[in-house]
Formats: structure tokens, sequence, C-alpha cells
């Protein structure tokens, strides 16, 4: 059975996510028998192993084709697709970036969209930073669309892993040996009763010499004993497998009376079934009913779960009334066979593009998913949602950092029952592989290690030096315009968010004068400042405050050293008061953060000793760039210019102890 590239109404199949869902090897099929050897044969030919989703054969005869002319901008953007599915990253960014110097974009207006992401999935988040930017321009004749509002989100998420790539947390990252992990896919793992189960993808023969597989050449969920941290007797669990179908992505009831697994059939329309578990048989099997696999729609990767004395069934789903692409969804089981009517997790969870592997971690609470939406380093990331038992409302979504997240994908983490390790899936570089070293998934742990040197309170503070700077923008002469007061009474989100509407009026005034193409691209620089810049200001000082307040608590006398700036529209005198109202109103923000956490340490009165002091250094005009229009009647340039824009700022420069005599 060659399975066949399933492509999703959903605009979110961009991300491909048939390799997510089901399997993430590479297919292939019998070779190519005819000695023709002229152009559009070859091209010919390797279309129709793209169609049959056979795109290491294909890659073979596209190379045939450029043989004979490799200037083809259409060769070359057919090329980089089947390099780019192929999951050969490095190479698919090489010639995505041919095809874009050639057409920018213009032919092929998803040249510049997939260099970028492949940009990202090589870990080179700079220059994808810059190309997102560019995408942003190609695609801003519809602002509401999935491609702007994609390219906008990525440029969040390049800034975001520039600075949080330098972070990689206590966890000792393994990869598991075999029989688990082979050169073939694996990933989906979880855990019951002393085994780990996962899915595969295997054939009973395999020849590489000639890329031929069987018939019987499918997904299917395995188990193995566990014993420690090895593994041994892998069995297929056969009772689920049905010849001509992928049984995937498994999980028991939280009684283990039941196992819920996905299939999908050849075309991908995926159900999830259940089966009754009668000692080491599962029997009984059938899908669903309607409510959970609704017909035309896919529904997948069941997580079961006991919640709050509920058993509650996670899923992921394309089911009507979702955000895009697979949502995750539950529904309440009662009486082992009974189903409510599943409600999506919500736009605090669910994204434009898929947000997929579900599980829930009874021990902390925590919802674990996979999506490539929010910021992270490439393709999909693990992220957590703290879960209300209650009221099932979620946290923000945390992204779970290096070693578990890497510029490629990763999905299915699981927490082990017992050991508390991480599990998950990936298929970065590492991975066991017959010719691609990103083509297949392999299943990884994480974990801290079994012993944990304490980081000295110097280290520590190194740690959150890290963060730095982190810098924050006002509009002209805010906060509290026109007075002389070094202090104010605001707190800088609030001066945040008054800044933030103000950007219809900054599009307004800074493309005045401007028509066409020029008024559009004066816009987008405005849009461009205000994400990379003033957005990018408040998640870094969100994240800072967190991390403070962690040092804080250890009791020790932390100092902050602070700068302002302003812009040349006033002169010094005035603008060092101007700079010290911004540097008070992040004072407040701080003493006025979460339940007053800091006022103890602002106040010097913390039961631990620890305490919080700031050095100011106020900067007047004369920081400013000269070629900034300091005219107060050119408001355009003086006031709403990107340039001007830049000089309105805080820096949090640096953070040090101080020493107790």
């Amino acid at each position: 059975m060659m399975l066949k590239s399933y492509i999703p109404k959903s605009i979110t199949n961009l991300f491909d996510w048939k390799f997510l869902v089901f399997f993430f090897g590479i297919f292939f099929s019998s070779g190519f028998k005819s000695t023709a050897q002229t152009f559009p044969q070859f091209i010919e030919f390797a279309d129709s192993k793209v169609a049959e989703g056979d795109y290491y054969y294909a890659i073979q005869y596209y190379e045939k084709a450029m043989q004979i002319d490799s200037n083809s901008v259409e060769l070359l953007w057919k090329y980089a697709e089947a390099l780019r599915l192929y999951k050969d990253y490095p190479k698919a960014e090489i010639y995505y970036q041919k095809v874009f110097k050639k057409e920018d974009a213009k032919i092929y207006p998803m040249s510049i969209f997939w260099l970028a992401t492949m940009q990202q999935y090589n870990g080179k988040y700079q220059a994808s930073l810059e190309n997102w930017k560019e995408a942003k321009k190609v695609y801003k004749k519809d602002r509401e669309g999935y491609y702007y509002l994609k390219s906008q989100q990525q440029i969040k998420s390049c800034l975001w892993a520039i600075k949080a790539v330098r972070d990689t947390t206590d966890l000792e990252l393994a990869r598991l040996d075999e029989p688990v992990n082979t050169e073939n896919a694996e990933f989906a793992p979880f855990f019951h009763n002393g085994k780990i189960y996962y899915t595969s993808l295997k054939a009973d023969s395999i020849n590489f010499a000639e890329e031929i597989y069987t018939e019987e050449y499918s997904l299917q969920i395995y188990s193995a004993d566990q014993q420690d941290s090895l593994f041994n007797n892998v069995l297929p669990l056969s009772d689920v497998h049905e010849s001509g179908w992928n049984s995937a992505n498994g999980s028991f009831s939280p009684d283990g009376k039941r196992f819920y697994f996905s299939r999908c059939n050849s075309a991908y329309e995926c159900k999830i079934y259940v089966g009754k578990v009668e000692g080491n048989k599962i029997t009984d099997i059938d899908s669903l009913g309607e409510i959970i696999n609704e017909p035309g729609f896919i529904s997948t990767m069941p997580h079961c779960a006991l919640i709050e004395g509920q058993e509650v069934l996670f899923f992921a789903s394309t089911i009507k009334h979702n955000y895009g692409g697979l949502d995750i969804w539950y529904t309440v089981v009662k009486d082992g066979n009974k189903y409510s009517l599943p409600k999506n997790l919500g736009p605090g969870i669910n994204t434009m593009d898929d947000d997929i592997t579900p599980f829930f971690d009874p021990a902390t609470k925590r919802l674990y998913f996979s999506s490539s939406w929010y910021e992270g380093f490439g393709g999909q990331d693990v992220f957590y949602s703290e879960l209300n038992t209650k009221t099932f409302e979620m946290t923000s979504p945390v992204n779970l950092g290096i070693p578990v997240n890497s510029a490629q994908n990763d999905t299915y983490l699981v927490v082990h029952p017992q050991d508390g390790l991480y599990y998950f899936s990936s298929n970065r570089i590492g991975v066991a592989f017959a010719k691609n070293p990103t083509c297949c998934n392999d299943i990884f742990t994480a974990g801290l290690p079994k012993k944990i040197i304490p980081p000295t309170r110097f280290e520590s503070l190194d740690d959150l030096n890290k963060k730095l700077p982190v810098v924050l923008y006002f509009h002209n002469d805010e906060p509290n315009p026109r007075n002389w007061d070094t202090v104010t009474n605001l707190n800088y989100m609030t001066t945040y968010r008054e800044y933030i509407k103000l950007k219809p009026t900054y599009h307004k005034e800074y493309s005045s004068g401007l028509s066409g193409d020029a008024a559009e691209e004066a816009k987008e620089d405005i849009d461009d400042f205000f994400i990379q810049y003033v957005e990018q200001g408040v998640i870094d000082l969100v994240e800072f405050t967190r991390l403070l307040i962690v040092e804080l608590d250890k009791g020790y006398d932390i100092e902050v050293t602070i700068k302002g700036f302003a812009s040349p529209l006033a002169k010094t005198d005035y603008n060092v008061n101007l700079t010290k109202r911004r540097i008070s109103s992040l004072v407040n923000y701080l003493r006025q953060y979460g339940s007053g956490e800091f006022i103890p340490y602002l106040d010097g009165t913390a039961a631990n000793g620890g305490s919080l002091t700031f050095v100011q250094i106020p900067f007047g005009e004369y920081t400013a760039n000269i070629l900034i229009s300091d005219n107060v009647n050119d408001t355009k340039n003086s006031v709403y210019s990107r340039k001007a824009a830049l000089e309105r700022k805080i820096e949090i420069q640096s953070v040090s102890l101080v020493k107790r005599f």
C-alpha cells in the first residue's frame, strides 16, 4: 500500500501535519523502469512520485532533470518542495532561496514563506526574522488572512528564539536505544503496567537498494517491557491492527479497562476507536460515535485522564467551530461508553495552526501539547498550560524550552508515572536514519540528573543577566506629558496599553502624503516597530520579572541598573525629568505586580533579608540620533517615525548583588 498525501481543507496543511499525526517516515515505491532521458519525462515522473508521497524518489528525478536545465524556476520550485516534504530542511532552504532570488515571490508567492520557515527549522533565527518581514510585505493585501498573520506571528517567534536559544534547562537529554528506536519512525510513547507503548512505521521486508516496500508497510502500535532504562521484548499490538489501515496514538482509560487509539485509511480519513481490555487481549473494537468522529472531519490523538473523579478524553480534531487545523478538544466519559458533547479548549490554547498531542499530568495539573503557532524554536514545540480542573480554564502556554524543544518537530510529550521523566518524539538531528538526518522521529527522554549541583548566587544572577537588556518604549512625552515631575503614579503596563492603542494613529501620520506601495510600506514599518520592539519589550519584561522574584526569594540584595532615553524633541533638562518619570513607571509596575510580591523587597522589609534597589541613569536629548527631526511642526518625523520612536525608551541593563558589610 502506497500511502497518499492528504491535503486538509484547513490552511494549516502548511506544516504537513500528516507526518505528525500518523507517521514521520518516508514512503518509497518501485523505481522508474523507463530508459527515457528527456527533460519533460523526468519532471513528469518526479511529479507523479510527489503525488504518491514518494518524495525520496521524486528528488532523484528532479535532480536528473536539473542536469539538463538547472535554471528553470519551475523545476527549482518543485525540487525545493520535494526536499521540504522529505524533511531535508538545509537543502530545501538553499533551493527556496534560489527560487525567491529569481522570481521575488511573484510567480511562487510561497517561496518567501517557505524560505523563512526552512531557516527557522535550521536554527537561523536572524535570517528567518528578516525573511518573515519580507513575507509580511508579500501578503499585506490580506491583513486578516492566514499568511499575513502567520508571518507576523513568526516575527515574534524568531525574536523570542534569538534570546531563548541561549537558555538551556538542567534537563539531560537521551535517545532511547534499540529495540525501540530504529531507522524507521517511532513516536507517540505512553506507559501502562510496566510497559512502554508507542507507534512505529515498519514493514515485513524492505529492500533499501531498490526502494521497494511491501504492501504491509503501515503504522502499528507496539509494546515493550521496561526494566529501569532498558526495553526489550518488542511486540505489535496485533489486536488493534487491521490490514489496509494505520493504527496509532494509543491511550488506556484510567481504570485500564478500555484502550483508545486512532485508525486511518489510505485516504487519511481518521477516527478514534476503542476496545475492551481483557487480560492481554483487546476485544470488541469499535469506532466512537459521530459525536466524536463527526463525518467529514478528522479526530485523532486520544488521551484519557482522570480529572476531579471524572474520566476525560482529550483529542485533536478538525471538527467544525475550530480555530484552524487540528484543535484540542475534550469530552467527559461516563459509564465507559457515554460521551458528553465535545468542548474546544478555546483560543487560549488553540490557534490558526495545528495544536496537537494532548497529555494531562495529574501530578502537576499541567496539560502538555504541541503547537507550531506560539513563540518557539521551529516546527512543533512542546508547551504546557496549568489546568484549573474545576473550570477547565487554562493559563497561557509556556514553552518547555531546550533540550525538550528544538528547531525541528517535537511532539507527543508524556510524563513517566514512576520516574517523572519526559518522553517525547522528535525528528531533530541525532535520530537514527537511513538517508535523511531529519526524516524520521525517534523517542527521546529528558529529566533532571541524579546529582544536581546548585548554582552559586553569582551563577544564578548571571543567568538572569542573560535576559538583558529589557527595553521598554513610550509614546512621545509619556507618561504625564507637559510637566516637570520626576515621578509618575502610572504603571508601565498602563502606558504600554495606551501606546498600543495609538498604532492606527501612527499608521495614518507616518504614511501621510504617501500613496500606493509607499504608504503601505510606511504602515508596515510602523507594524514592525510595534511587533519587534514595543510588544517584544513587554514579553521580555514579563520573563525578567518572573526570574527576578525567584532570586529575591533567596534573600539576595539585588541592584538593578536602568537607563532612560528620549527623542530630541525637547531640551536636555526637560528630557532628564521625562526619562525619570519613565523609570518611575517601571518601579510602579514592580510595586503593583501580582499580589505585591515585590513590595517587601522594595521597602526593605522582607523577612528573608532580601532587597531590591535601583541605579537610575536618565539621559536627555544629547544621546539621541542626530538625524532625527527635532522640529515640533514636523510631527510625522519627530513623533510618529520609527526612528523617533526608537529613541523613547528605558533599558534594564544589568542586575548585580549588593555587597553586605
